[in-house]
């Protein structure tokens, strides 16, 4: 895929929001008024529009298809609206296109900012007729602020990121005006409020993510070979793992390393470490896999720098019974306290990382209460708990909507 970059993603952008005003549905070929039939304490028909492309493994692509599936374990509607480059993950989701990757946050977010994504999502709001549409990230370019600025709604928008945005500080004054079309607004942590706060104002209410604990807890464990850390991420220098991989140079030469994930920084790390058998690339893995082997980890590790706005993935271990150690940073701390549910080190320092592993490898009453903390945080996180929340802020959207 060929990427284009933030700004000029911003002009591409800027007029299509400013001039929402003068365009309309049929712009797209499209109707995109829902009809409003639904009475109140039935169940709900929910629109889960999420704007990265399910076939790139991401935390809110993984969030919009868990919510997905706690909400219809509770009777409810649930369909997901989302690019895919493939074919979709699972049944319930409506692909809107291919994606192409968009430097944002440090990284590259696989987006669909064009007319024929805009025309699917479109086509689909119609087709579906939802009580709710829930826009995750609804001011990203793509299908979420295609839905945002054509659709009817009731929109509930969630945030999830945390850090500065060039899309933000360059089309604020429209992002405001486009906001107040969601009648209610969350956020997944405090960081990501704070984020959105600064950005476009508003009140948000919290609704910290979730995961489904029962398919990490009764995953069955990989084999594995002696002491086992886990990494999990995008090769990417704000992920840290060059750091996790100098820590690997002061630990035992029984300690294993996985390593999940690739990026940009692939090559070069592994052509760093090509002499250490203990390290084993895996590429790319699927969520049994991913469970599997949390489950049989000793040690997961989290090593990022910054911009990270929720650990889900330190939920994901803690559901697996897996000890942290991960990087003392804001959007960490939202899932684990220090010295509870995980050992938290200061970011970039390979010493301290290196030191904190060896503890969790090696005090095993120390690792045994870091599982049990864990596991009791994962399932006040569980996305069971957080669809029943979503449920009662969908029925507050319903109950105030004329008849």
């Amino acid at each position: 895929m060929v990427g284009i970059s933030s700004p000029e993603l911003v002009g591409h952008l800027g007029s299509f929001v400013v001039w929402r005003h003068s365009l309309s549905c049929s712009v797209f070929g499209a109707s995109c008024r829902p009809g409003w039939r639904r009475q109140y304490g039935e169940a709900v028909r929910i629109g889960l529009v999420c704007p990265y492309s399910l076939s790139v493994p991401g935390g809110v692509q993984s969030q919009v298809l868990g919510q997905a599936r706690a909400l219809r374990a509770l009777g409810h509607h649930a369909q997901v609206l989302a690019p895919c480059d493939d074919a979709p993950p699972e049944p319930g989701v409506t692909p809107l296109g291919r994606s192409v990757p968009v430097a944002s946050n440090g990284s590259r977010a696989p987006l669909a900012p064009d007319p024929a994504c805009a025309r699917r999502t479109l086509a689909a709001l119609r087709a579906e007729d939802f009580d709710i549409v829930h826009l995750h990230e609804p001011l990203c370019p793509g299908p979420t602020l295609v839905a945002l600025v054509l659709a009817d709604g009731p929109f509930v928008g969630t945030f999830h990121r945390a850090g500065a945005s060039t899309f933000y500080r360059a089309l604020r004054p429209a992002l405001r005006r486009l906001s107040r079309r969601l009648s209610v607004r969350a956020a997944v942590s405090e960081d990501a409020r704070a984020t959105a706060t600064s950005a476009i104002g508003g009140r948000y209410e919290l609704a910290f993510n979730g995961i489904e604990v029962e398919r990490f807890a009764k995953a069955t464990p990989w084999p594995s070979e002696g002491p086992t850390v886990m990494f999990l991420g995008r090769h990417e220098q704000r992920k840290g793992l060059g750091v996790l991989l100098e820590a690997m140079g002061r630990l035992p030469p029984d300690v294993r390393l996985w390593v999940a994930g690739q990026g940009p920084e692939t090559a070069e790390l592994r052509a760093a470490t090509a002499g250490d058998r203990r390290i084993e690339w895996l590429g790319q893995i699927d969520d049994a896999e991913r469970a599997a082997r949390l489950r049989a980890a000793d040690v997961f590790c989290a090593p990022s720098l910054h911009g990270e706005s929720f650990g889900v993935v330190l939920l994901e271990a803690m559901a697996a019974s897996t000890a942290i150690v991960a990087s003392d940073l804001p959007g960490y701390r939202n899932v684990a306290r220090s010295g509870a549910e995980a050992l938290l080190v200061p970011p970039g320092e390979p010493a301290a990382l290196a030191a904190a592993l060896a503890r969790a490898l090696t005090d095993a009453g120390l690792a045994d209460r870091l599982v049990a903390a864990g596991e009791a945080r994962a399932m006040e996180l569980s996305s069971e708990r957080l669809a029943e929340r979503y449920v009662e802020l969908y029925e507050r959207v319903l109950a105030a909507r004329p008849d």
